[in-house]
C-alpha cells in the first residue's frame, strides 16, 4: 500500500474518531444536546476531499449504528433511529456537500470557500434532522423550530467562525498528507 492511501486512511479514521470524541463534549439540552460533533464535522467537510469526508461520517455512523456508544444517547440502531438520528444521517449529505463547495469553489478563495462550505454543512444537517425530531416525537412546525434549531444558532455560529478560520491552514496541511508521493519519505 501506497503512503499516500495509507495517510488518507489515517486521515479518515482521525475525522471519525474527533466526530465520536465530539458526541461527548456537550451541553445537555432537550430534547437535542449542544455537542463539538457538528463542528468536527464542519471541519471535516471544510477541510477533507469529497470522499474521505464522507466516508469518516459513514464509518461513524456504522461504528455507533453496529453499538459501540458514541453517538450521544449510546449506540445500537435505536440511538440511530431516536429522535437526534436525523441530525446524524443528516451529516453523511451534509458533510459530502460541504467538501464538494470547497472542491468547487477556488474561483472565491480558499475563506470564502470555507464560509460557503459552513453555510451548506449547517444548513443540510438541519434540513435532514428538524424533520426527524417533528415526526419522531409529534411536534409541530414551531415547536420543532423552537426545540431543535433555535437554541442552537448561537453555538452553531460560533463554531461556524472557528471552522472558517482554521480551515485555510487545516485544509492545505491535509492535502499535503494524502497527497504526498513515496519518492518524498524519509527514514
Amino acid at each position: 500500500m501506497d503512503r499516500s492511501r495509507i495517510m488518507r486512511t489515517v486521515v479518515t479514521a482521525l475525522f471519525t474518531a474527533l466526530v465520536a470524541a465530539g458526541a461527548f463534549i456537550r451541553i445537555p439540552m432537550v430534547p437535542v444536546p449542544m455537542t463539538l460533533q457538528t463542528f468536527f464535522a464542519l471541519v471535516a467537510a471544510a477541510c477533507l476531499p469529497p470522499m474521505m469526508a464522507t466516508v469518516s461520517m459513514l464509518v461513524y455512523l456504522f461504528l455507533g449504528t453496529v453499538g459501540l456508544p458514541i453517538f450521544t444517547s449510546g449506540g445500537g440502531l435505536a440511538a440511530l433511529l431516536g429522535p437526534t438520528g436525523g441530525y446524524l444521517i443528516g451529516l453523511v449529505p451534509a458533510v459530502l456537500a460541504g467538501s464538494l463547495v470547497m472542491k468547487t469553489s477556488s474561483l472565491i478563495g480558499t475563506r470564502g470557500a470555507a464560509i460557503l462550505s459552513v453555510v451548506v454543512t449547517n444548513v443540510l444537517v438541519y434540513l435532514v434532522g428538524l424533520p426527524w425530531l417533528s415526526a419522531s416525537l409529534g411536534l409541530s412546525f414551531t415547536a420543532t423550530i423552537a426545540a431543535g434549531l433555535l437554541p442552537y444558532i448561537a453555538g452553531d455560529v460560533v463554531k461556524s467562525v472557528v471552522t472558517v478560520t482554521v480551515a485555510p491552514s487545516v485544509r492545505a496541511r491535509v492535502v499535503d498528507l494524502v497527497s504526498r508521493d513515496d519518492e518524498r519519505e524519509t527514514c
